[in-house]
């Protein structure tokens, strides 16, 4: 989107934040709205009316803000209930991500002690195997692509593991979370999208039949357990805790490695400096985290209630989006925030957002980055980008900020 487009703009629609061209310059309009329009107007299709929000200040106080629900049957009456788009959305939506308290408690506790601290470093010894594993692959070519050869099946391999699905089933899940992250109601795409979907619901169908034969010591067969109790876990909410630790359990973390490999590679002195004191490690991730955000925009806050920002009504039923990506830029909490400083201090960046959603697999992508960039570095020190980087090509994609490719030379 050219300067002129944004200025012309008055409304955002679903598509333009999607599209590559938005993600090519989104940084340079999120300034623009953080000085001048920080509750800026979009049109999201079928989910009506909404805002995007840009200021840090301001996405703390709404990811908090309790007359914001993530459960759109929380704000609408049985009479203003949308009709489904795609007639396998029930089974996949009933998670702790589209959930507000006490259901999302409930939720939340069935799966947390399995990503608690004590739990995640037992899975250190594994994470690196598999990071070494991945790069005895690649390193007699001396070149790959980072995406596809390490970022993606770093963290599929270690979430399917923690699971108990079967690891040759990977690339399926690809394809499938690519259509969850990235939905749209475009009338040419609700068929195919459909179809896919209804892929998942049969593949999970299938192997929860499988689990109830033979359970085991996998985050699934407790998850099953729970829900024959009756009162813990509904099939439809089992069916949606599966898909999103699925989808969540790798694909921030596929965008977390690739993006900070590449901030690493556009800044040779950060890159330089993180060589010679490794010891630097967390605190560069956490720059990372902040620079390029893995998950740019948030998934929907209905309004419960009417409330005033920056003088303007939001109106019940109305759709709040907020800007991590923006967020973690903004100048009035981060000095020099477009500079990539892989020694910044009071890094209070909101890249796994912030309140009662704030992600609860944090410390394992954490962990899993560091594995991945530490081997990376030290088994493949002359790393750097083959082709020049204003090559590399973000992805058309609502929610995330992600990379197409990113074909390294060492």
């Amino acid at each position: 989107m050219s300067s002129k487009e944004k200025k012309s703009v008055t409304i955002l629609t679903e598509s333009q934040l999607s599209s590559r061209a938005f993600k090519d310059e989104a940084y340079e309009f999120y300034k623009e709205l953080r000085k001048s329009q920080p509750l800026y107007p979009l049109s999201l299709g079928s989910l009506g009316k909404g805002w995007l929000i840009s200021r840090y200040d301001d996405a703390i106080h709404l990811l908090k803000n309790e007359k914001l629900k993530k459960n759109y049957e929380n704000v609408f009456t049985a009479k203003e209930k949308r009709p489904a788009l795609l007639k396998n959305e029930e089974s996949l939506t009933k998670h702790m991500l589209n959930s507000d308290p006490p259901d999302h408690n409930r939720l939340r506790t069935l799966v947390q002690k399995a990503f608690t601290h004590r739990m995640i470093l037992q899975l250190e010894d594994k994470i690196q195997h598999i990071a070494d594993s991945l790069l005895d692959k690649v390193q007699p070519n001396k070149f790959m692509n980072l995406v596809d050869d390490y970022a993606f099946p770093l963290p599929i391999i270690v979430i399917s593991e923690m699971l108990g699905i079967p690891l040759e089933d990977r690339q399926k899940f690809r394809v499938w979370s690519q259509v969850i992250i990235d939905f749209s109601d475009a009338p040419e795409r609700l068929q195919e999208n459909d179809h896919l979907l209804g892929e998942f619901v049969e593949y999970l169908e299938s192997l929860v039949r499988k689990k109830r034969r033979e359970p085991a010591g996998d985050l699934i067969s407790a998850l099953i357990q729970a829900e024959s109790e009756g009162t813990q876990l509904s099939t439809e909410e089992l069916y949606s805790m599966i898909m999103l630790l699925i989808v969540a359990g790798h694909e921030t973390t596929v965008n977390l490695i690739t993006n900070m490999t590449y901030a690493l590679m556009c800044h040779g002195d950060q890159f330089e400096k993180l060589r010679q004191q490794p010891d630097l490690m967390n605190s560069a991730i956490e720059e990372a985290l902040r620079f390029h955000s893995p998950v740019e925009l948030t998934t929907i806050r209905w309004t419960a209630e009417p409330f005033i920002l920056h003088g303007q009504e939001i109106k019940r039923k109305d759709v709040i989006i907020i800007s991590l990506a923006s967020a973690n830029r903004d100048e009035k909490i981060f000095p020099n925030a477009d500079i990539f400083d892989i020694e910044r201090k009071n890094n209070r960046h909101i890249a796994f957002g912030h309140g009662n959603h704030f992600c609860l697999g944090a410390q394992l992508a954490r962990l899993e980055a560091k594995i991945a960039i530490s081997t990376l570095l030290r088994r493949c020190p002359n790393i750097q980008l083959k082709g020049e980087k204003e090559q590399m090509k973000w992805k058309g994609n609502f929610l995330m900020r992600a990379i197409e490719e990113l074909p390294l030379s060492f």
